[in-house]
């Protein structure tokens, strides 16, 4: 088993794509003795080695298969250990997999790392955390060497939650950029003429947040500004311009459906925020 550093806590990291790579580089430049193990190269010899090296153990997979995939084989190491699963996958996998591992007298504290890879160790780096506060709080330091550390309760689920919350506004809103982009290229516009206008956008999308949170909490939509009727108009127009330049709808329309729903259940008249009322759970 090779570790390198010398100095405050040791860390074990099992998994060294991008992202791992990255949190192994920011505990290193802080002084921590990092013992790192992956499928394909390894400094520790075993699983179970890189297991014994260290109390508190940060996974970065693909998901939470793969943690089983290779764990599994070392449950006997397991005992004693705070796994750090900074992967993406469902809460429900999140939540049988604290199970699974509390049977091998292992606890799991769930992260969900919202910056690049690039960005790990920086200023702009946070990661939302569930699971049991005490573990948190007993390594806020060392994993404060990755990106601020956001508790966000003792339900194993909530970290994957908020990060697959942020990723659909992230997600969505990076598709709908290439969307827009495709509508005017097609019209033989450049699309390094339209970046300053999509970036002009994306940054005034904020404003239009305001008070909307108190909204959904209360069910009340004013629409004292723009209609669900007056922006489904909208929709409509985007999907019409789509076809006409013979681009892909499916965005557009997932969209358009939400405000003809919502006008369908009588939200005509309310503000776009009632679009709520068909997205969310009953």
């Amino acid at each position: 088993m090779i570790t390198t550093g010398n100095t405050r806590e040791p860390v074990t990291v099992i998994g060294l794509g991008p992202m791992g790579q990255a949190m192994v580089t920011a505990l290193l430049d802080a002084g921590h003795a990092v013992t790192v193990w992956n499928r394909t190269a390894s400094l520790a010899d075993t699983v179970a080695d890189a297991l014994a090296a260290s109390e508190l153990v940060i996974l970065s997979l693909t998901d939470y298969q793969a943690m089983h995939d290779i764990l599994d084989p070392a449950t006997d190491a397991l005992a004693g250990r705070l796994l750090v699963n900074l992967s993406s996958d469902t809460p429900q996998r999140t939540t049988e997999a604290a199970a699974r591992l509390a049977q091998h007298g292992a606890r799991l504290l769930v992260g969900g790392v919202m910056v690049s890879a690039e960005l790990i160790g920086t200023e702009h780096s946070y990661v939302f955390y569930s699971g049991p506060r005490d573990s948190l709080d007993a390594h806020t330091h060392t994993l404060g060497v990755l990106g601020r550390p956001d508790y966000r309760g003792e339900d194993h689920a909530l970290a994957q939650l908020y990060y697959q919350a942020q990723l659909d506004i992230f997600l969505t809103s990076l598709a709908a950029h290439l969307h827009a982009t495709a509508l005017l290229t097609a019209a033989g516009v450049p699309a390094t003429t339209f970046a300053p206008y999509a970036t002009q956008m994306f940054d005034m999308m904020s404003y239009f947040l305001d008070g909307v949170a108190g909204e959904l909490e209360r069910g009340e939509y004013p629409g004292d500004g723009a209609t669900t009727t007056m922006m489904g108009a909208t929709a409509d127009h985007i999907v019409g311009a789509s076809e006409a330049a013979g681009i892909d709808t499916t965005l557009p329309r997932a969209v358009q459906s939400y405000h003809h729903r919502a006008i369908a259940a009588g939200h005509g008249l309310n503000g776009w925020p009632s679009l709520y009322e068909v997205i969310r759970a009953r």
